[in-house]
């Protein structure tokens, strides 16, 4: 190892420490608060919900390339991974003024896309030092680690905002049988409201370990003016490039699409299952244990994989799984799965949640595997002296466009009024993704010695 134990450990906290932003805020906890009890209806909430994330994920994708372009030139990455740091804690800390029912939900919306901004652009810059942690032959079983240690973090994470701080369906305490920490009142919904500043709180202690431990580049001698004239004309140099790089072009197509199409699953998730199956927040609870558990183990056997085959075709047997399991998703409703009628409405059955969370944990253990394994692959379509930029690059393929997903499965519900066949987009993102892969190379566009 490059960096030694401990410098990995330090690397893989930064997985630990944003994970909640994810798993507590956008999928399982404030996500579906947003939509069923602060938007008008849930309906109009996943559609709004969508459009502030999509909106979050341009302004991210356009300055990340440029960023990193000029982190590359100056070379350290933790002053900017801290000045973004610090635009996360502001967007995250302030959802939670977003109380039931409020007449404007709008300037929560902002900060959510505020958080989304800091939250991805810092991984940008702590992706691009993966090269820093290990050898090459390693990165793979490294990335894997690092994003099922994330997985584990928001299980935890997770556990305690349903333990100590949202109480279960028809109850006024917790699972735990206790009544929420600090006096939360459910009825002003403030155990979801304080999923915001929790995870600020989690955030902030866990990234100690990262500024402290964790290996960074070496500085260059460019001042700040030089190395950001140098960055833009790499830059520009590398966009001009890109077309004699067939395999990194196809990749940052690729990925483009099956990522945005994860992140479509991500967003939506919790909030599908609150409105086609009615779920509350301890079922949704459970529903992210599940998905959480499942990717932890798929990042981890993604991993070993990705070391012993390489990315690639972790890569594509995960598209193939992810995509039946959404398209399996869109037969599920209260009374049905795979579209034939099970129970009745006085004998509900119980199969369409099982199914429900069976799927679940198939796009945990996809997603967590997909999204290790796609880092490991743009070191190897990557020049390493422009890691950050390539990261960067990866960041704007993967979030420029990141509006496609959400846009047109909010598109797709506000036309149809169903959340089912809002699903649509998302597995036409993950065909196209799937076709583009064809034209990567496992080793990039690097002539054989």
């Amino acid at each position: 190892m490059k960096a030694g134990g401990k410098g990995l450990w330090g690397w893989m906290f930064f997985d630990w420490a944003n994970q909640p932003f994810h798993t507590v805020i956008v999928l399982f906890v404030f996500g579906p608060y947003f939509a069923s009890q602060v938007a008008e209806d849930v309906v109009s909430g996943q559609a709004i919900w969508g459009y502030a994330i999509a909106t979050g994920s341009v302004l991210m994708a356009l300055s990340a390339p440029v960023l990193g372009a000029v982190a590359d030139a100056q070379g350290p990455r933790k002053p900017w991974i801290l000045a973004f740091s610090l635009v996360y804690v502001i967007g995250a800390a302030g959802l939670w003024y977003a109380e039931p029912g409020m007449a404007d939900p709008l300037p929560i919306l902002v900060l959510l896309a505020v958080a989304l901004i800091g939250a991805e652009i810092t991984l940008v810059f702590v992706n691009s030092l993966l090269p820093e942690v290990g050898p090459r032959e390693e990165l793979g079983r490294i990335s894997g680690s690092g994003w099922a240690f994330g997985y584990w973090g928001g299980l935890v994470a997770l556990a305690i905002v349903l333990g100590l701080m949202t109480p279960a369906p028809g109850s006024d305490k917790t699972i735990l049988g206790m009544a929420p920490v600090f006096g939360l009142d459910p009825a002003l919904g403030e155990g979801a409201r304080a999923s915001g500043p929790f995870s600020v709180l989690w955030y902030v202690v866990f990234m100690v370990p990262f500024f402290l431990w964790s290996p960074d580049a070496g500085r260059r001698p460019s001042g700040t003016a030089g190395a950001v004239a140098e960055g833009l004309r790499g830059l520009k140099a590398t966009l001009a490039g890109l077309p004699s790089r067939p395999s990194l072009l196809a990749y940052l197509l690729s990925s483009m699409f099956y990522r945005d199409a994860i992140l479509g699953i991500g967003t939506f998730g919790g909030i599908y299952a609150t409105g086609v199956l009615g779920w509350g927040m301890f079922e949704l609870g459970i529903f992210g244990l599940v998905i959480l558990i499942a990717g932890a183990l798929g990042a981890w056997a993604g991993g070993l994989q990705d070391r012993r085959r390489g990315p690639k075709p972790v890569i594509v047997f995960n598209i193939v799984l992810l995509t039946a399991a959404a398209a399996a998703i869109m037969t599920i409703a209260p009374n049905e799965v795979l579209f034939i009628a099970v129970g009745t409405a006085e004998a509900p059955s119980a199969l369409p949640a099982v199914a429900f969370y069976f799927c679940g944990a198939v796009i945990g253990a996809t997603s967590g595997s997909l999204q290790a394994a796609s880092r490991t692959m743009l070191v190897h379509q990557a020049d390493r002296e422009r890691m950050a930029e390539a990261f960067g690059l990866f960041a704007l393929t993967g979030k420029a466009t990141s509006f496609l997903a959400p846009f047109f499965v909010a598109l797709a519900t506000d036309l149809s009024g169903s959340q089912r066949l809002g699903v649509v987009p998302i597995l036409v993102l993950l065909a196209i993704g799937l076709v583009l892969m064809a034209w990567v190379r496992p080793e990039g566009d690097r002539r054989e010695a």
